[in-house]
């Protein structure tokens, strides 16, 4: 009895950053919902974006602060300039970013473009050294495979319609939806291309940071306070007016303390903790599930068309990401975690370089293109945006991610 519970609580362990990032995904599926019901009631999205980390903060502050009290490093000077260009790559930046591409492209484009961050994180921790590569090696192979593999699937959802499945009964939920774009494809690629790039690197630079801010709870909690500041400056900047700022006892209320508390807190928590204990890959490499569980949610419940597109697509991602995880474990845990006990003595209190030199002429970059992206015409923007709905493309098989990163919708994730 002793052995048998003993190899349980072994396998569980070894499964349990899988299991988190398989509800974390679940999480951001419910957001997708919620979301798109407080857009079309008029929600602003960069409001949206200030409010919901602002409960973060405030949610996670008195969990950080009691259970972390041993644990946290003293915040220096240096640490809290690499915690607010962490908190610009991953909110104050790439989240506006995305949404004010929401309306200039298409959601087929936007939706393919945010979910190659995977691939893109993959190949930027293997570029700077964080990510064990040896194609000498099956594991080695079964990575790259993977990786290309998941991204074959999520370009099949995206890109490949196919027959339609015929629905099995009436729609439980009925979500009026109001898709209005004006397109300016120069402006949209633009945005989207940049805020992908600034989301992969939001996650490698969590993984160099968790190294000399070992405190996920306290981090979580700082990039929200910052991130949230931030957003509140960009959002000032384009609208002045007071109407956008006041939510009511609505939809909006309960779509900001859901993606604040759950998505922005409780999944940023769970997403540090595994990106210390896996690395930035294994973490992106889940986004593609909220892919498939919003389209099957939505034919089931809201009564969207489902393709068969869809179905082949999400199976080739199960694959890949099958690929992928069997190519992380064996021997190649035991090379990143020597790998990374080596970095950490020598990168102890001293910025990594490398990262911060290309995010900080990324932010530089990309507060011009957002700037630039809003100038002239920033009240139809504005307006376009509370009526567009990125989770209707989403509930056609168009995902646009975990964000959050940040998060999907948020993008996430972050």
């Amino acid at each position: 009895m002793e052995k048998e519970g003993s190899k349980e609580g072994s396998i569980y362990r070894r499964f349990k950053p899988h299991l988190l990032m398989v509800l974390s995904q679940m999480g951001y599926t419910f957001l997708y919902f919620i979301t798109e019901a407080s857009f079309n009631h008029g929600m602003n999205p960069h409001v949206y974006i200030t409010y919901r980390h602002v409960v973060s903060g405030l949610v996670m502050f008195p969990f950080a602060y009691f259970l972390e009290r041993k644990v946290r490093p003293k915040l220096t000077l240096a640490l809290f300039v690499e915690i607010f260009i962490l908190s610009l790559m991953g909110v104050g930046l790439t989240l506006n970013m995305y949404f004010a591409s929401l309306s200039y492209t298409s959601p087929t484009f936007l939706a393919s473009m945010v979910n190659t961050i995977a691939s893109l994180t993959f190949v930027i921790a293997v570029m700077l050294r964080m990510e064990v590569l040896d194609l000498r090696n099956p594991r080695g192979v079964a990575k790259v495979v993977g990786t290309l593999v998941s991204l074959g699937g999520v370009m099949t959802m995206t890109l490949y319609k196919g027959p339609i499945m015929k629905n099995l009964w009436d729609p439980l939920i009925h979500i009026q939806r109001n898709t209005t774009i004006h397109e300016n494809w120069l402006k949209g690629s633009t945005l989207t291309v940049a805020s992908c790039v600034t989301w992969s690197i939001w996650y490698i630079m969590q993984a160099l940071t968790l190294k000399r801010y070992p405190a996920q709870l306290s981090l979580t909690t700082w990039m929200s306070f910052i991130g949230a500041a931030q957003s509140a400056v960009f959002t000032v900047c384009v609208n002045h007016t007071r109407e956008a700022w006041t939510i009511g006892f609505n939809i909006d209320l309960w779509s900001t303390l859901y993606g604040g508390a759950v998505c922005s807190g409780l999944i940023i928590f769970v997403q540090l903790w595994c990106t210390e204990k896996k690395g930035p890959v294994f973490v992106t490499m889940f986004n593609p599930l909220s892919t498939i569980l919003v389209a099957v949610l939505a034919y089931f419940i809201v009564g969207e068309k489902l393709y068969m597109g869809s179905i082949i697509g999400g199976v080739i991602v199960i694959i890949g990401l099958y690929l992928l995880s069997w190519g992380k474990e064996g021997n190649q845990v035991a090379k990143i975690k020597s790998e990374e006990a080596s970095n950490t003595a020598h990168d102890e209190g001293v910025l990594a370089p490398e990262p911060y030199i290309i995010g900080g002429v990324i932010v530089i970059v990309g507060l011009y293109l957002l700037l630039w992206g809003k100038e002239g015409d920033q009240e139809a923007h504005v307006k376009s945006q509370v009526d567009s709905s990125p989770a209707h493309d989403v509930l056609k098989g168009h995902n646009t991610q975990g964000f959050t990163s940040a998060e999907g919708l948020l993008k996430a994730e972050p």
